[in-house]
């Protein structure tokens, strides 16, 4: 087809309502001579709510397939790490050290006595500092305290905030002492404070402020060893 009939066809198709990506498809000319040929074609109106529709609708489906897309590929990659896990030697002892030098009560020059004491939301990280606990530090059930913290935004009833940290803690109802409500509001976005947010557990050792001092000491080792490499 010569150029004169490329044009002609382009100004038809154009004034049918056609995309310029859907007259491209149909005349392989560049962008720019496509531009040229077509800026000066009126649309009617009703072709240009087709236009619009049609591009909001493919910008819709354009971003659902990219977050699928990353949806997957971030599944890929985790899958993939969890699989080099074991190739690596995992130290109870080590991961728990770390796991209270992140999220654990420290020593303060004003608290120079703070028992051991952990706090956090996330059911996992929960379950291997009690085996940490348990294992490592040969600490004894009835050493422990367990505390429930959660907003009044979030409360769930007594016995169920109970039974979910009983589960995921192994250790009878019994040894939960008190839930506490927070009064103040909370504005959060985050993803975990609907129906399966359960609150904060605090585990505490009794009578642990040098348990606490040995930590303390356990960290800096190991920074001192780490260090020492670089």
């Amino acid at each position: 087809m010569t150029h004169l009939l490329l044009h002609k066809k382009a100004i038809r198709l154009r004034t049918q309502g056609y995309s310029y990506s859907e007259i491209k498809s149909q005349i392989h000319v560049s962008k720019s001579t496509l531009s040229d040929w077509l800026k000066y074609i009126p649309l009617r109106d009703s072709y240009k709510e087709r236009l619009h529709n049609k591009g909001v609708i493919a910008r819709a489906l354009g971003s659902k397939a990219l977050k699928e897309y990353r949806i997957q590929k971030t599944k890929n990659i985790i899958d993939e790490a969890v699989s080099e896990v074991k190739r690596h030697t995992l130290d109870l002892w080590l991961i728990g050290v770390i796991l209270y030098w992140a999220e654990g009560h420290k020593q303060k020059v004003h608290n120079p006595s703070q028992r051991l004491m952990f706090s956090n939301s996330d059911p996992n990280m929960i379950k291997i500092y009690m085996e940490w606990l348990l294992n490592s530090l040969k600490i004894k059930y009835e050493d422990l305290t367990f505390d429930i913290y959660i907003h009044e935004t979030y409360k769930r009833s007594k016995d169920i905030l109970i039974a979910y940290w009983s589960d995921i803690t192994h250790v009878p109802a019994g040894y939960f002492n008190h839930i506490y409500i927070k009064k103040n509001k909370v504005f959060s976005y985050r993803k975990n404070r609907g129906k399966n947010y359960n609150g904060v557990l605090r585990i505490a050792v009794r009578k642990s402020a040098d348990l606490n001092r040995k930590v303390t000491g356990w960290i800096q080792g190991i920074c001192k060893e780490f260090i020492r490499r670089i």
